[in-house]
């Protein structure tokens, strides 16, 4: 586990699991898209920088072997001890796992209040660009890499997973085998909502006040009449980041609109306005989340954390489906 400070940079810091695996920091180059449109129409003119992140090894595993991997994507509030024993756990199990951060090189503490600080297309590339480097290292089986994201990071895996948008990414039919997303956001979708071949599974409270388990319901439900494999476990009770192990508290600076209008995307990136129907491709993520606070979605103020047996029941199905996904 962490031996430094977590108020300093993800990478600065050493992280060596309870089997040995040591953590060793991998740098991911990466862009920041404007938006969806840019990243489709204009991929030239994207920023570009480089992110990080840190690879765990099982030491049990053969030196010749090639291992399938899980990475890591936290949500807004960077990366946690959850997430560093989510990959823990499953190092334990025989994958070989990656936290990515997509924070720290950006300058990024939090998104809590302001989720337009970068763009949700530039959570989505981190993911596959992130990919492309894992699917290249001499251990990794590039065709058994998976992306468990939660919050932000859910929302930005689903994306990564689908076919609208990775097609640009990763190339047409690559990418990731399985994705999970964990009480993901699925306030933006592409119109055409196909993941391929890659397998969906969400898990998600009930009692989520981030993010809305009737717009993930919708999503999954249209990623299944398209043919792909898209499934979800309802936790009864459960609040979002049901996974932390920590008490239930409210976040008062928390941001969130979940009952606002799904924002569809046209297969060029251009957001469909809820209001008009008409894709344009000026609107920017900022005018989206305007869009929803003055209708009178938006609210401050949202709960997070564990109670009873939360943590044990996501860690047992997240173990239980990549074994299933990946193995």
């Amino acid at each position: 586990m962490p031996a430094d400070s977590a108020d300093s940079r993800y990478k600065d810091r050493e992280i060596v699991f309870a089997n040995g695996a040591k953590g060793h920091t991998i740098e991911i180059p990466t862009a920041a898209p404007s938006g969806y449109h840019q990243l489709i129409t204009a991929p030239d003119a994207m920023p570009r920088l480089s992110i990080d992140g840190k690879l765990f090894i099982p030491p049990a595993a053969g030196s010749d072997s090639k291992l399938p991997l899980v990475m890591i994507v936290p949500g807004s509030l960077g990366v946690a001890p959850s997430h560093v024993g989510h990959a823990e756990t499953l190092c334990n199990e025989g994958f070989a796992t990656f936290v990515l951060d997509p924070f720290g090189a950006r300058g990024v503490t939090s998104t809590v209040s302001n989720q337009t600080q970068y763009s949700w297309a530039a959570s989505a590339y981190d993911v596959l660009a992130a990919w492309r480097v894992l699917s290249e290292l001499p251990r990794i089986d590039g065709d058994r890499i998976g992306a468990q994201g939660h919050s932000r990071g859910g929302g930005a895996v689903l994306m990564a997973a689908t076919r609208a948008f990775a097609d640009h990414v990763a190339g047409q039919g690559k990418g990731l085998a399985a994705v999970l997303p964990a009480y993901p956001w699925s306030g933006h979708q592409f119109l055409d909502p196909r993941v391929g071949v890659t397998r969906v599974h969400v898990l998600m409270g009930d009692r989520d006040e981030w993010c809305s388990p009737m717009q993930v319901q919708c999503h999954l439900q249209a990623i299944r009449l398209t043919g792909g494999k898209a499934t979800m476990r309802l936790f009864g009770g459960a609040h979002h980041s049901f996974d932390r192990g920590t008490p239930i508290v409210n976040i008062p600076e928390a941001s969130v609109s979940p009952a606002a209008p799904i924002a569809y995307i046209a297969a060029d990136g251009a957001f469909v306005h809820p209001l008009t129907g008409e894709a344009d491709p000026r609107l920017t993520d900022r005018d989206m989340a305007v869009y929803g606070i003055k209708a009178g979605y938006g609210k401050k103020g949202a709960h997070i954390g564990s109670q009873g047996e939360d943590a044990t029941n996501f860690r047992r199905d997240m173990v239980a489906f990549w074994k299933s996904a990946l193995i």
